[in-house]
């Protein structure tokens, strides 16, 4: 379960807000914003072992049953979160010996955290497999996510409503017109690495602590613009 990160914006867009006679009927109109930061939970990871037929070359199925024996060893199940991508041989008789056979074998492998990430990267690397890159990221729960930041986009704009109409001595009653703008998202942009104070250099430096690859959170916002009666 990932962890998150949440800040909601109770009174940070108070925007336009005014009493208003339209008719028999007082209003005030009023914005609402909320935000939240969420780490992704869903790093996939492109991984491609590649054989030459040389002499002192690992093959390709030594190197995939070492692969696939670290990352079980991790506590990650293959069947649910690796695919093979790719499988290409290229006989080049032409510029190679004539028994020599060129193949590589690409795979997508589904990780839930950074900390699970950086094992898989130490895990490849001791097998010698050196062709790893994260290619994309994603949040399994974003679109409820989403209704979440919109309710309490709603909710701030209520709060606004109450603050402004308190210090006039009126109160707010029901919604009499919802706009719901749009949500924007920041996705993921790069990986990066947990910085350490000065005072831990000589500690940092005689246990050999690795530092922790940590995402850049994904930031959701959304607004709305509400128009409540305003009562005496």
């Amino acid at each position: 379960m990932k962890r998150l990160f949440v800040l909601i914006a109770a009174i940070l867009s108070c925007g336009l807000a005014s009493a208003q006679d339209t008719g028999n009927q007082n209003y005030i109109q009023v914005n609402g914003k909320a935000e939240m930061e969420i780490v992704p939970d869903e790093i996939y990871i492109a991984i491609t072992i590649n054989e030459k037929d040389n002499k002192g070359k690992v093959s390709i199925d030594q190197q995939e049953k070492a692969m696939f024996r670290s990352l079980k060893a991790l506590g990650i199940d293959l069947e649910t979160d690796m695919t093979v991508q790719d499988i290409s041989s290229d006989l080049k008789t032409f510029l190679l010996r004539k028994d020599a056979v060129m193949t590589s074998k690409s795979y997508q492998l589904k990780v839930g955290s950074a900390a699970m990430l950086g094992k898989v990267f130490q895990a490849l690397a001791t097998e010698g497999i050196a062709d790893a890159r994260v290619i994309r990221t994603d949040v399994s729960n974003l679109e409820e996510l989403r209704q979440q930041v919109r309710a309490e986009a709603a909710k701030a704009a209520r709060m606004n409503a109450e603050t402004l109409a308190g210090a006039l001595g009126q109160s707010v009653g029901k919604a009499i017109y919802i706009q719901d703008f749009n949500f924007n998202i920041q996705p993921y942009s790069n990986v990066l690495l947990t910085a350490k104070s000065a005072s831990d250099d000589a500690a940092y430096e005689a246990e050999e602590v690795k530092p922790q690859l940590e995402f850049e959170k994904v930031l959701i916002e959304h607004s709305v613009m509400v128009r409540f009666k305003l009562e005496e």
